[in-house]
């Protein structure tokens, strides 16, 4: 993750300075009174997996919000703590919702501390009842710390300490992401420090009650979708669909219901200053959305415990009816005359030896495309390009993705109603 505008600003301000500037943002010193930041605009992160960004940034854009910088895994916006809850339930694609809180230089574990104890926990943080718990996580990425478990421990000292210090009590503490959570991102001598809104990453949208073996990431699963184009209208048939993600995520999107819907907790209810009336109205706006759809959402296995396991989260996430299951081998999934897009994510030989046994599944997908997928658009989703060759189709588009650290490809096809020279003469 990456700290955009931090290097340059650093650069104008730098030392004492820099920290006193660059808290002064959210902190007024003239009355030690922080300003409100359910009201008041930063910077807001939004982490994704390597490879999103491009679909991440078009729906930052497409909820009205602002991109002011693009990462390697990490969009850039800003708003308030009142609009993280928004892009929270909103947002289908990224992982984690950043608010950005503070930042300060730091050489060591004692500068971490101290930056940290400047900041006025007790206007975000409940120190008693049933909020008062707070979760730190962190990514470092500085030569004085080689493990961090030790940095959230420092950093959870600094906050609890002061706590301690202004209100009397500290709350508890531990590795849950179930209520407060604050993160801290640490490069170099640099420090930023976020309010996780998110708490648990939104990726777990709460359907997935029943995930299988090497389920596709509800996020993954998204992106790979808006990178096919499909529209919500034409058909989405999804051969080996496994637990059923990437259908549900189709169903999701054709019905236009907020993926954020089916959870009822996130890090930002955990706050000071949150305001469940506000939320309501959030939650309801979404629902006004929805929409009908006449998309025909296919989802076939072989496998029935897959299709009963589809079925069921389905089921959850309230696109039950919106997608025809089917047990079945793949080439004998049903595919509608009118246009769409078949998408399948086979298994790309992870393990040693498992590779040979797949050439013949791959050269089988082909087959299917070319026999049953005219009109369509075809993808294939594979970690293991040796095995996308087996396919005997040129592909048109090869779209880089990353399953968690598996550098993968999203493999498109145009697949033709009879010849090419037939499909062009009529259009």
């Amino acid at each position: 993750m990456s700290c955009p505008g931090m290097r340059s600003l650093r650069k104008s301000l730098p030392g004492v300075r820099y920290r006193q500037a660059i808290t002064s943002r959210l902190f007024e010193k003239r009355t030690d009174t922080p300003m409100n930041p359910w009201m008041e605009k930063q910077k807001i992160l939004i982490t994704c997996p390597k490879g999103i960004v491009p679909w991440l940034a078009g729906e930052v854009l497409a909820l009205g919000f602002p991109v002011l910088s693009e990462g390697e895994a990490a969009v850039e916006t800003e708003g308030t703590l009142t609009d993280t809850m928004r892009l929270n339930l909103n947002i289908r694609t990224g992982h984690r919702v950043l608010y950005h809180l503070a930042a300060f230089p730091a050489e060591n574990p004692d500068g971490l501390y101290a930056g940290l104890r400047e900041i006025p926990w007790e206007a975000f943080l409940h120190e008693r009842g049933e909020h008062a718990y707070l979760c730190m996580t962190s990514t470092v990425d500085t030569p004085t710390i080689n493990d961090a478990r030790f940095v959230n421990l420092k950093a959870k000292d600094a906050v609890v300490d002061r706590l301690m210090e202004r209100c009397g009590v500290r709350p508890d503490s531990g590795p849950d992401r179930n209520r407060a959570v604050v993160h801290i991102y640490w490069r170099g001598s640099d420090v930023v420090v976020y309010l996780d809104t998110s708490g648990e990453p939104l990726s777990r949208r709460g359907y997935r009650k029943i995930p299988l073996s090497a389920p596709m990431q509800e996020t993954l699963a998204a992106a790979v979708i808006f990178a096919t184009g499909w529209n919500g209208r034409q058909s989405f048939v999804n051969p080996m669909c496994g637990s059923g993600t990437l259908a549900i995520e189709a169903a999701l999107m054709a019905e236009g219901k907020a993926p954020g819907l089916l959870r009822s907790n996130y890090g930002f209810i955990h706050l000071k200053g949150f305001d469940s009336a506000a939320w309501r109205k959030v939650r309801a706006a979404a629902h006004e959305v929805q929409k009908e759809t006449a998309a025909r959402i296919i989802a076939t296995d072989i496998d029935p415990k897959a299709v009963a396991a589809a079925r069921q989260n389905a089921r959850t996430a309230g696109v039950e009816n919106l997608i025809e299951f089917r047990t079945c081998p793949f080439v004998a999934t049903p595919v509608p005359e009118r246009r769409g897009i078949v998408v399948l994510n086979p298994p790309y030989g992870e393990r040693t030896g498992e590779v040979s046994r797949l050439v013949g599944l791959y050269r089988e997908i082909g087959d299917f495309f070319k026999q049953k997928c005219g009109g369509y658009r075809g993808y294939i989703f594979t970690g293991n390009a040796a095995l996308g060759k087996q396919v005997g189709l040129r592909t048109k588009r090869r779209i880089p993705f990353f399953n968690s650290e598996i550098e993968c490809r999203l493999l498109e096809y145009e697949l033709y109603e009879g010849t090419r020279r037939k499909e062009k003469d009529l259009k």
